[in-house]
């Protein structure tokens, strides 16, 4: 695999694990009222899109970081 290539997916790859540990712990330490904390089909939905879009930008941010921040 091309090198640069290897670099965007690693750097987007732990930006999204990064994200995603932050975005559960916001949902789970109860940021959010108590009522989104039940066990009905709708608030999984609701965590699961929150926890992918958080992480979806952590993501684009960290890779935005490392390219800027890449020296060679």
């Amino acid at each position: 695999m091309p090198r640069m290539i290897s670099f965007i997916l690693t750097r987007l790859a732990t930006g999204f694990a990064i994200g995603c540990a932050t975005a559960f712990l916001v949902w789970q330490n109860g940021f959010f009222s108590p009522g989104a904390m039940a066990g009905n089909l709708d608030n999984y939905l609701a965590q699961g899109l929150f926890i992918y879009l958080f992480a979806s930008t952590i993501s684009m941010g960290y890779l935005a970081t490392a390219l800027l921040l890449e020296e060679e």
